[in-house]
């Protein structure tokens, strides 16, 4: 028999989902090498190898598996052929930016544990999808809105969520896109760089922000009473401050967010929150030009720096506080605690903290491989964002389920936060 790949799922399945590897019609303790490449939209090729050796049936399951040290990852690691992924241009993160195609993963047997690796052995091509059938996605151009509405298979309504990203601007979908596969209404938002939206993120307003709670609430296909809000980064403080000044939020979750406003003023009527100071003479840079930002924001509780502290108290809703322990972006562990000594010296509800160690920065939906550094568009020069790939992707798939869980919980009165899956 000759060898053959056994995937289950077999050929298609969504990005965010376990996928089970097999290798069949080895011969008796045969040593291969198992290479998976996925090229992004651009064409660039991200890659990962693993090293094994097949039972004495000639059978090799990655469930069962562990790989040998020499190749990305060692142990047992039954996604490590995708957390692994690195991209073969430095400093490239993976993303999605057509969410209604698939990325293609190719697996590759190889023999032997050389470098490079023997013939090809066995092939397979698998597709790592974004939408699960019947999701439906509705760009949404209304007034000075710039989103896309995904909304799940079925008769609503669902519950409501805002998803926001960081700095990097423009209008990504896929986190907006898989959490609608799993009963929510999202709306993923655009807040600059985008269409006719400002090019540079230098003023915003929450107008903008309080338009698209506007629009969730009165969506006949989303579940009243409130919304909740979902943002990472830069998107987790505007997610805080939506949560202090405008109705109809109740629950915001927040992914190595800050407490203060960061990177651009912010306006709402008449209240001005400046952004927190930073002092570039804190970047540490090391010999190959990457820079280490951590220490570059000045603390928010400390001089006129207190004026950017998102007054947070005044939020009428439950919070929860995603941190990677290795943010090396800024201190999302310090803002998470502070936020949480605001709510409750005011006499809020405590937030849920969850921390990850061993995580960075952009902690996205399962089984993105880890980005280790790449540009930050505010700094204007490449950074690291901290982060153990092994433990990263753990923390990833971790805080996809509380994230749901929290959601479930608070928008849909579902005390234990658990669901069957569409």
């Amino acid at each position: 028999m000759a060898p053959s790949v056994r995937l289950s799922p077999a050929a298609r399945s969504l990005f965010d989902e376990p996928l089970a590897i097999a290798v069949q019609g080895l011969g008796p303790r045969q040593r291969v090498t198992l290479r998976a490449s996925l090229r992004d939209e651009a064409g660039e090729l991200f890659q990962a190898c693993a090293r094994y050796q097949a039972g004495s049936d000639g059978e090799l399951d990655l469930a069962r598996c562990p790989a040998l040290p020499g190749g990305s990852f060692s142990g047992l690691e039954p996604m490590g052929l995708l957390w692994a992924l690195q991209p073969q241009k430095p400093f490239r993160r993976l993303v999605k930016r057509d969410v209604q195609s698939p990325f293609l993963l190719q697996l590759e047997v190889l023999e032997g544990h050389g470098d490079p690796p023997g013939q090809l052995l066995a092939q397979a091509q698998h597709e790592r999808a974004f939408l699960r059938d019947g999701v439906r996605r509705v760009p949404v151009r209304e007034g000075r809105i710039r989103a896309t509405l995904f909304l799940p298979p079925g008769n609503g309504p669902f519950p409501g969520i805002i998803d926001l990203y960081g700095a990097g601007g423009g209008l990504p979908e896929y986190r907006a896109c898989l959490l609608a596969n799993y009963g929510f209404a999202v709306l993923a938002l655009a807040f600059y760089g985008y269409e006719d939206l400002p090019k540079e993120m230098k003023e915003l307003h929450l107008e903008y922000f309080e338009e698209a709670v506007n629009y969730m609430l009165q969506h006949t296909q989303v579940k009243g009473p409130g919304i909740g809000l979902l943002g990472l980064s830069k998107g987790g403080d505007l997610c805080i401050s939506m949560a202090s000044f405008l109705k109809g939020i109740t629950a915001t979750a927040l992914i190595n967010g800050s407490v203060a406003n960061v990177g651009a003023v912010l306006r709402y009527k008449d209240i001005t929150i400046p952004p927190l100071g930073v002092n570039a003479k804190r970047m540490k840079v090391d010999k190959s030009g990457l820079a280490d930002i951590v220490d570059m924001l000045n603390n928010p509780l400390e001089g006129p720096d207190r004026q950017s502290f998102i007054p947070l108290e005044k939020a009428e809703c439950h919070f929860l506080f995603i941190v990677g322990q290795d943010d090396r972006n800024w201190k999302s562990e310090f803002f998470a605690v502070e936020g949480s000594r605001r709510l409750q010296a005011h006499g809020k509800e405590k937030p849920e903290i969850v921390i990850y160690p061993g995580a960075g920065h952009y902690i996205e939906p399962p089984f993105f491989p880890m980005c280790a550094a790449s540009m930050h568009l505010l700094v204007g020069r490449r950074v690291v964002w901290g982060g153990e790939p092994k433990a990263h992707c753990e923390a990833q798939v971790g805080a996809w389920q509380q994230i749901q869980a929290f959601f479930r919980k608070h928008l849909m009165g579902n005390p234990s936060g658990t669901s069957n899956k569409l």
